[in-house]
């Protein structure tokens, strides 16, 4: 099996019925968090991620199933499919991974799908440690690592020149 990320606050979902996206709140916990070191913003979305309040706008923009002309999309999860059953976290929810679907009670499918999953990759001090000199000096020749590791900011001015770019 191939991994698959979990979702997280901030998460961006799209409906097959919509024209625009809407982004996941996590209101049913506080105490479960992934890709947040500090614990305070991206808390595990999970199946209890369910009702007319889970996403930021509560729409999709117009819902092509309810007729022509399309009228305002009024979003009302009921149930997440394609979850991770092997965790149950603190709100007695299961995870919610990159690939799950959620049926909206209007069209009774599972038709919203999860665009991108919420999480932002970040360098940590591991990541530097586990680098190959050879290759970092080759894609990145404005860093001097020795200089960098014998003053220890390097993470830093790591984090400097990825955000520049």
């Amino acid at each position: 099996m191939a991994e698959k990320y979990i979702v997280v606050q901030g998460a961006t979902c799209k409906c097959q019925f919509g024209n625009t996206s809407d982004v996941l709140l996590v209101k049913t916990h506080a105490h479960d968090f992934a890709n947040d070191s500090e614990g305070k913003e991206k808390a595990i979305a999970t199946t209890k991620e369910i009702g007319s309040s889970t996403l930021q706008n509560n729409s999709f923009g117009s819902c092509s199933k309810l007729g022509s002309p399309p009228p305002p999309c009024k979003v009302n999860i009921t149930q997440w499919t394609g979850f991770y059953e092997k965790v149950t976290l603190s709100n007695q929810g299961k995870v919610l991974l990159e690939d799950s679907k959620a049926v909206c009670a209007v069209a009774g499918t599972p038709c919203i799908s999860i665009t991108h999953h919420g999480q932002i990759e970040e360098p940590s001090m591991q990541n530097f440690k586990n680098v190959d000199r050879k290759i970092q000096s080759q894609l990145n020749p404005l860093i001097d690592i020795q200089d960098m590791e014998q003053t220890g900011d390097y993470l830093e001015k790591l984090k400097t020149l990825i955000t520049l770019e």
